[in-house]
């Protein structure tokens, strides 16, 4: 008898390679570990190859697993963009989102590739800033939602938290640098407010040296070697040196990431959109 790749099968094997632990991608799917462990050692027994190999830190694909990751994706867009043509499932339609460029850089590839498996005729068009700018589009209404930062402590409906820190260039010392420079985004943002409260109350002189409302411009003066900046820890790229371990630099504050909609009733794509968000971001 012939064995085929089912599609339940194929669908979990994808997300527990995406989550890289059976914990998050039980949570994700709703399933118990042990009922993904057994659907994933039915999955190898079909391809007569292992597709997982097991950390202390999670599961990482084999090479074969690798393999099968891009034709299951390619399944699973396919066979889903045929149920919802066929079916009617899934919404139609589009919204535009507004995201600060240090999460779009982390977390929108993830959160857009799974919401198109989920909603193939779904237009979500991005638009990026800082959370100031995105609250006063949310305001005209020139966005539908916006996933933005809030301080630490505040009461709003909090999705995930993140660390903001001191960025400097391979070799930078910042105590080799008085006054300190730095490349900081808007004045209203959290990432200079946080920068220059923690600076005054340590004592330390500083000056904006340059200022960029973008991600790309404030990494790439840091590359300069002539500024230190101020962003969230998990958008910090591989070239760059985190440098919340130096003793010249205060400690910094935490920010959280909250979803603001611009209308009281939004649209059913945009609940949507948000309530995966919501779901998703935590696991990322």
């Amino acid at each position: 008898m012939s064995l085929s790749l089912e599609i339940e099968l194929l669908r979990s094997f994808a997300v527990i390679a995406e989550a890289r632990a059976l914990s998050r991608a039980a949570e994700r799917i709703g399933r118990t570990q042990s009922a993904l462990s057994q659907q994933m050692k039915r999955l190898e027994d079909i391809v007569d190859q292992p597709l997982f190999q097991r950390t202390g830190r999670g599961v990482v694909l084999t090479n074969p697993g690798e393999r099968l990751l891009i034709h299951a994706q390619r399944i699973l867009r396919l066979h889903d963009e045929a149920m919802a043509d066929l079916c009617g499932k899934g919404l139609s339609g589009s919204i535009r989102f507004g995201c600060p460029d240090d999460y779009a850089a982390v977390f929108l590839p993830a959160l857009l590739r799974q919401f198109s498996s989920q909603h193939p005729h779904a237009l979500v068009e991005v638009v990026c800033g800082p959370t100031p700018r995105l609250a006063e589009q949310l305001k005209k209404r020139a966005l539908d939602l916006a996933m933005i930062s809030l301080p630490e402590g505040t009461a709003d409906d909090i999705i995930r938290r993140e660390q903001l820190v001191w960025v400097g260039g391979p070799g930078m010392d910042s105590a080799h640098y008085d006054p300190l420079p730095l490349a900081l985004s808007d004045p209203d943002t959290l990432d200079h407010i946080a920068a220059c409260d923690a600076l005054q109350l340590a004592g330390r002189a500083y000056r904006i040296a340059y200022a960029s409302s973008s991600l790309a411009g404030l990494t790439a003066l840091v590359r300069s070697g002539q500024a230190f900046a101020v962003i969230t820890q998990t958008a910090v790229p591989a070239d760059l040196c985190v440098l919340n371990a130096d003793a010249a630099l205060p400690a910094l504050p935490r920010v959280g990431i909250s979803l603001k909609f611009s209308r009281e009733r939004p649209s059913l794509l945009t609940t949507a959109f948000a309530e995966h968000i919501r779901l998703t971001l935590p696991l990322l």
